[in-house]
Parts: C-alpha cells; sequence; structure tokens
C-alpha cells in the first residue's frame, strides 16, 4: 500500500529478488492519478516478466480476495495513527497479515557520509534545513549532493535515476509542480539533485560525485539512506503530532537533532510542549529552535489588497494545514482579505477542496500532470482578486500564464537557539 515512492523503494530492496514472495499488486493513495499505471518488468526484475499492477487503494479488499493474499504491506507516510490502525483492522478483517517496515529492511549503507533531514508532519520545512546544511557543507569545501525523497509521477522506467543540475533538467523531465517544488530551490544553490525510482542504483551514481550525501527527506517519511547524523524537523504549529503521526514520531525517536521550525509565528506554549514531547520521546536529542523568515518581493501588491494566496499543495492537503507561508505573509503584509477560491475551482482542484475540507481561504497548488496544472491556471484567472500571492516554493508563472500582478514569498530558517547547525555539522568538516 504506497503513494509513489517509499512502496517501490520497499519492494526494490527487499521483495523484489525473493523468489518466497509474489508481490502480487500495488494500491495506490495520497496523490491524485498515480494508480491505473504497471510498475515495469525493467525495475520489477526477472521475477515478475510482465511488471505488477498498481491500482486504487479502494481496490484493496477485492484483491486480497480475488488473489488470495496473505500479506499486505503499509508503505506511505503521514498518516495518523487512527488512520493506520484503520487500514491495519481492514486488512485484518479480511484475513491478511498487516506489515509495517523498519530502517533494517529497508535502509542502505552508502560509502560516503550521509546527512539525513526529515520530518514530523508534511510542510514542517524541511527544505530550508536542507538548504541550509548544504550551503555550510559547501562552505567547507565539501561537495555535497542532494538525494531527493521520490515523486515518480510519469513514465517509471525512464524515471529509475534522475540527475538534476539545470532548469532545463526539470523541463526535459517534465516534472510537476510538486517536484520542481523540491529541486528548483537546491538548483538556484548550485547543488545537483538525485530522484527517481531505484535507489540503489541512484546512490552509486551518486556516491561517484559526493563528499557527503544530504538526503533531502519527503513527507514525514524515514530516510531510505543509512544516516550518519539525522536532522528531524518539527512544526509547533500542529504541536503534539510528534505522539500521533507515521512515522514522524520514529523519526523523533531516531533524531541525533530536532529542529523546532517555525518559533517566530508559533504561540510560545506550543513551541515548549513540542520541547516537552522531544525529551519525552528521546532526552538525548539536541534541540535547535529556528525561526522561519519570510519576505514578500513586490509587498504593494499586498498591503490592502483582496488577495489569493497560493500555497504549497502537500503542506494544505494530506499534510492538514489550514493555510500556510503564503497566508502567514498575507497577513504580515497588510492584505485586506484573502479570497476564497473554492467557488471557482475548476476539477481535480474542486476535488481536492471536497477531499480536504479542512483547508481554509488559500488555494493548494496541486499539480502533478499537465492537466492539473492548466487547471490551476484557470482557477486563477476565475478568482477575483487584486493580487496573487505565491507561497510555493517555485515560482509557478516559469510553468503557466497568469495574467493578474503576483507577489512572491520567500523563506529561509534562522536558527535563534545554540548549539545551531553550524557547530553539529563540525564533525563533517574533517
Amino acid at each position: 500500500m504506497g503513494a509513489a515512492g517509499r512502496d517501490f523503494h520497499n519492494f526494490n530492496v527487499f521483495f523484489r529478488k525473493r523468489p518466497e514472495y509474489e508481490v502480487v499488486a500495488f494500491t495506490a493513495a495520497q496523490i491524485p492519478g498515480i494508480e491505473q499505471r504497471i510498475y515495469p518488468p525493467a525495475l520489477a526484475g526477472p521475477l515478475y516478466p510482465t511488471g505488477i499492477q498498481i491500482l486504487p487503494e479502494e481496490q484493496l479488499p477485492a484483491l486480497i480476495r480475488d488473489r488470495d493474499v496473505e500479506l499486505v504491506v503499509l508503505a506511505y507516510s503521514d498518516l495518523s495513527y487512527d488512520d493506520v490502525m484503520h487500514k491495519a483492522a481492514l486488512v485484518s478483517s479480511k484475513g491478511p497479515d498487516f506489515m509495517l517496515m523498519g530502517p533494517r529492511s529497508t535502509m542502505l549503507k552508502a560509502k560516503v557520509p550521509v546527512v539525513s533531514v526529515c520530518a514530523v508532519r508534511t510542510g514542517a520545512g524541511k527544505s530550508t534545513v536542507s538548504r541550509t546544511i548544504s550551503r555550510i557543507l559547501k562552505a567547507r569545501g565539501k561537495r555535497v549532493i542532494v538525494v531527493r525523497h521520490p515523486m515518480p509521477y510519469g513514465e517509471l522506467e525512464t524515471e529509475a535515476v534522475q540527475r538534476f543540475a539545470t532548469y532545463e533538467d526539470m523541463d526535459k523531465e517534465q516534472c510537476t509542480i510538486e517536484e520542481r517544488e523540491e529541486y528548483e530551490p537546491h538548483i538556484d544553490q548550485g547543488n545537483v539533485v538525485y530522484a527517481g525510482v531505484d535507489y540503489e542504483r541512484i546512490l552509486a551514481a551518486a556516491e561517484k560525485e559526493a563528499d557527503v550525501i544530504l538526503w533531502d527527506g519527503g513527507n514525514n517519511d524515514l530516510p531510505f539512506y543509512q544516516p550518519d547524523l539525522h536532522v528531524v524537523v518539527a512544526d509547533p504549529h500542529r504541536a503534539g503530532n510528534e505522539l500521533s503521526y507515521y512515522p514522524g514520531e520514529t523519526n523523533v525517536r531516531m533524531a541525533d537533532v530536532v529542529v523546532i521550525n517555525k518559533v517566530d509565528s508559533a504561540p510560545a506554549e506550543s513551541v515548549r510542549l513540542v520541547r516537552e514531547n522531544i525529551k519525552r520521546l528521546n532526552p538525548a536529542a539536541t534541540v535547535v529552535e529556528a525561526a522561519s523568515t519570510i519576505h514578500v518581493d513586490e509587498p504593494s501588491l499586498i498591503k490592502d489588497k483582496s488577495v489569493l494566496v497560493v500555497e504549497d499543495g502537500p503542506t494544505v492537503t494530506h499534510g492538514q494545514m489550514r493555510e500556510a507561508v503564503g497566508a502567514i505573509a498575507a497577513h504580515h503584509y497588510g492584505a485586506r482579505e484573502l479570497v476564497n477560491p473554492r467557488p471557482f475551482a475548476v476539477g481535480s482542484i474542486k476535488r481536492t477542496y471536497e477531499k480536504y475540507p479542512h483547508i481554509g481561504f488559500v488555494l493548494p497548488a496541486t499539480g502533478y500532470g499537465a492537466k492539473q496544472i492548466r487547471e490551476l491556471e484557470q482557477t486563477i484567472e476565475k478568482t477575483p482578486c487584486d493580487s496573487v500571492l505565491l507561497g510555493t516554493p517555485i515560482d509557478i508563472r516559469r510553468i503557466m500564464k497568469m495574467t493578474k500582478p503576483a507577489a512572491r514569498v520567500r523563506y529561509e530558517m534562522r536558527e535563534v537557539t545554540k548549539p545551531d547547525l553550524e557547530e553539529l555539522l563540525k564533525k563533517f568538516s574533517g
């Protein structure tokens, strides 16, 4: 059971070469439009000459019945403990065993040091922490290669190993908004990013270029590579989630360093609660508090204006935030109002609001393919507003038409306590 990433990795490293198992299907959830594909024979290996079906998770009970399934493996992230156990109960009621796979079975060992950046929840601010760590290591003369958690939403065989060093590389690979949001800030910083489907092959390629591999995690998943330093980002806007989300709590318990991000915009009581929970789960972890410094390039487009805020999609969908950095910036820079885009949503954007009714007066930048990007574009054009505020990590105007005046939010992490990441990364400078 997966979401196009962790599921493929667990298969590749554990099941692919084991004849005592027959994997009859992957089921897909969370990401729209990723099911009804085939995991291709070139990736599935000689035990699966016709590949493996990828089907919607809703078909799981029928699959268990029709294929006499004996074991179901949960292999995706950012689920509440209630959701995990509801899935376990569904599976158990149909007869099979239910399995969660741990690091010993799924982590690969690199030949070079690995620093991993993971999180408690989607949208905690991993990317700013990853970029800070990259800057520190590069300033010390290290060749840093970023390996990003998978987002293989296209043709899986051609996406087995991907290397991104330029915008043109992203264009050539027809990257979605979600992929661009993760790769583009690293490319702007001069980093090379690897991603794809087969992380054994990706590791072999990255090791040839790297003094240090920086694992840039997705959602709140665990690293695919065994880290020498495991940095985990917590979000006080969702205080308490470190005790109630899978596998976020596992990340905290494994962490060498926990960064409590966004302390400048979260209530002090929430920051205190997160600190207490970290101490309870992992008293040996070093805690770093950090602010998320926000800058808007055209503040005049926000002050006293009616503003449509476009937010990072995963943060406000399965990350369950009502709003994110775009709305924070709109309030900070004096917007008169945040326009509700719901009445003007088109196609899959409308369905996203139906699936995630908690979303506030913001527009999630869900763009998992060309059709969805066009629907996002149409929704923006139809929504009446004075201006648009882009809270997405990339400037989406690069990949769509936008006739309305738009301002862009940028944000970076700034540590406010000691020791900071500079001190904690000293062992990688030798």
